[in-house]
């Protein structure tokens, strides 16, 4: 991404710094305990990231013309008053081992996994260390109570760290069903032949937003706006679904693979529901499955 917005506007170099949400949000934290304005743009999975700063006053208010063009659910899923932005959401399914698992088999929803049959056969990340699996146990809590879970622990998933672990895990063939998995890790790994398929969930597809905000003492605001602008226009999304990113525009289709967004039902959680839910269901998970 910062490549390709290098190459539309020549001169205007992206510095990017990646990390771990909760890390460079450590950083960020640093720089603005001592005073420093090294940060442009700041993205992160963690919606109380944004919500923080907010409240904070370290945000700019800013709305790119661009952000117009954007799905429905995209432009509410930003802040109202233009101070925080999503172009890029994490879409979290199911998936299967073709091998292991026949297509007529397989669980179609969140609630068939608590079915005895798949005991031992799945994987998932932890919330405690992934924000994605912090925000899909907060819509599974939400949706069914932590009774879910404890129903779930009873078939014994193999438990990671990371969203993209269950992926791994099935590659291997270690597992026959990844659970809230990402959609653009899976669909990478198909197009290098691996034996995965993804599964669309009946009773809805997570999606985790992350969004993205202009620091008020961003040391290079003009660029910062013109970044927003280009990441929220089709040019950005022609570049990443590439890479299987989710396209979050109609004027650009999904990635190969994936099916429209406008086409399948959808569920995500709200910033309150990130901001208090997450913390919670860290405790309640390390309480159920030990870990």
């Amino acid at each position: 991404m910062g490549r390709a917005f290098g190459e539309r506007y020549p001169g205007v170099h992206v510095n990017v710094v990646r990390s771990t949400s909760q890390v460079a949000f450590q950083r960020l934290s640093q720089d603005i305990r001592a005073g420093v304005a090294q940060c442009d743009v700041f993205s992160s999975v963690d919606y109380s990231h944004s919500t923080f700063l907010k409240r904070q006053g370290r945000l700019m208010a800013y709305t790119p013309q661009n952000a117009a063009g954007l799905l429905e659910f995209a432009r509410k899923a930003g802040d109202p008053d233009g101070q925080f932005h999503v172009f890029y959401i994490g879409v979290h399914l199911l998936s299967r081992h073709t091998g292991q698992v026949p297509a007529a088999e397989a669980p179609k929803s969140w609630q068939d996994l608590l079915d005895p049959k798949w005991r031992g056969k799945m994987a998932v990340g932890h919330p405690g260390f992934s924000g994605a699996i912090g925000a899909w146990a907060v819509l599974m809590r939400k949706m069914y109570g932590w009774e879910y879970f404890t129903k779930l622990e009873k078939n014994r998933p193999q438990i990671g760290r990371s969203s993209i672990d269950p992926v791994t895990a099935l590659n291997a063939g270690e597992r026959s069903i990844g659970v809230a998995v990402p959609s653009a890790t899976a669909l990478l790994s198909i197009s290098r032949g691996n034996p995965q398929e993804l599964i669309y969930p009946t009773d809805g597809t997570v999606v985790v937003p992350s969004p993205s905000c202009i620091q008020k003492n961003a040391p290079h605001p003009n660029a910062a706006k013109l970044f927003m602008e280009f990441a929220t226009g089709p040019e950005y999304f022609r570049v990443t679904r590439k890479y299987f990113s989710e396209s979050l525009r109609g004027d650009v289709p999904p990635p190969e693979g994936a099916k429209p967004l406008e086409s399948i039902k959808i569920i995500m959680p709200t910033p309150q529901e990130i901001e208090t839910g997450v913390t919670e269901v860290k405790e309640q998970w390390r309480d159920t499955f030990g870990i």
